[in-house]
């Protein structure tokens, strides 16, 4: 009979069984471990599992960590909150224990082949099961589950919706089909006014010299001074990403780890780290001097530059990300949309959680793709 546990490490798992559930999944167990071995101080991670006979059915990670709920609020929330907070500095900010990954796009929830859709929904009533007991133990009230991809929200729906859940849109992710053989030919597929600027900003290519990297050896201290500047330009903040990230993720990942550096003269401007699968190619950090890189308009020469990459290796699928989105659709991505779900074991906390979730879901204006 299938029963679920709570496990602190995903190498408690292993590799093959891991993976196994995520057989096209970029972010892979070796990515996970260098998120777990990265020293995120805010985090401490779990992995919920169901296993039958030491079999591996169905796995997702977890994390504990203190969360304000303001986070992902626009600028005149939080400007509310911090008022507030002025009376009640502890406002809004509660012990979370929350189902996925800061680090990933989407939530890694896998199921094992034999496992098809008839047992997902009993086999996530027993990850829901061992989450909440874990959450418990860990003195977690707040109870979430992040970035479900569209694909899995009637599972969800259907589940957790059933246990008090509530479902919210999150940020939606960005991808571009690379369904053309040139940059000619990408190019002619984007408005007028929009090939016209583009071709404009390429022109600043040959200020810049471009080199792709397996690895940050020699220029990791630069790279966290970028990614400090980038942080602390960003609407909105969450995880904040150590030394040991950036350089686990290209250890543990060899060749699958992709770093577009791009200097001038002797400086390094921007570092783009970037994951590669099997077919995709996924953008995971732009960091970047803001001033000088604007100049450049290195953000967009780096996504050409990504193009060019996944013309050359023959990748399907360009993903981008959250944020920016105006630029991403104005660049042909369309949208894949994401759901949060959230329940607070106090029932008057969970109905007045409730009634304010709709200014914690995202910008309904976005447009995620079915």
């Amino acid at each position: 009979m299938p029963e679920a546990r709570v496990v602190t490490s995903i190498a408690d798992i292993g590799r093959e069984s891991w993976d196994r559930l995520f057989p096209d999944e970029v972010e892979s167990f070796a990515y996970l471990r260098a998120v777990e071995t990265a020293g995120l101080d805010a985090f401490d991670w779990r992995y919920v599992v169901v296993e039958d006979a030491g079999r591996l059915l169905a796995a997702v990670p977890m994390f504990l960590t203190t969360y304000a709920l303001d986070t992902t609020l626009g600028d005149v929330g939080r400007r509310m909150i911090a008022g507030v907070r002025r009376v009640f500095p502890n406002m809004l900010i509660l012990p979370l224990a929350c189902l996925g990954s800061p680090c990933t796009e989407m939530l890694p929830l896998g199921f094992s082949p034999e496992a098809g859709p008839g047992r997902q929904p009993a086999l996530l009533r027993l990850i829901l099961d061992a989450f909440e007991a874990e959450a418990a133990r860990g003195g977690a009230h707040l109870m979430g589950v992040k970035d479900v991809p569209t694909h899995q929200a009637p599972l969800w729906n259907a589940v957790a919706g059933a246990r008090g859940y509530r479902g919210i849109a999150g940020l939606p992710v960005a991808s571009l089909d690379i369904a053309f053989h040139t940059l000619e030919a990408y190019l002619a597929t984007l408005s007028p006014g929009t090939r016209k600027d583009m071709r404009r900003k390429l022109r600043n290519r040959a200020k810049v010299r471009l080199e792709w990297r397996h690895d940050l050896n020699g220029v990791l201290d630069q790279t966290m001074a970028l990614y400090r500047q980038t942080r602390d330009r960003a609407d909105m903040q969450f995880e904040d990403l150590t030394p040991d990230y950036f350089s686990g993720v290209s250890t543990a990942m060899g060749e699958r780890a992709v770093y577009g550096l791009y200097w001038s003269g002797n400086d390094l401007l921007a570092v783009n780290m970037l994951l590669r699968g099997d077919d995709i190619l996924t953008d995971k950090f732009f960091v970047m001097d803001g001033d000088r890189g604007r100049a450049l308009d290195l953000y967009f020469l780096s996504w050409f530059n990504n193009i060019d990459y996944c013309l050359e290796v023959s990748l399907a699928r360009y993903q981008s990300g959250a944020a920016a989105y105006d630029i991403k659709l104005r660049l042909g991505s369309t949208l894949i949309g994401t759901s949060l779900y959230f329940r607070h074991r106090n029932r008057l906390m969970n109905r007045g959680l409730n009634l304010v979730a709709p200014l914690f879901a995202a910008d309904p204006t976005l447009r995620p793709a079915a």
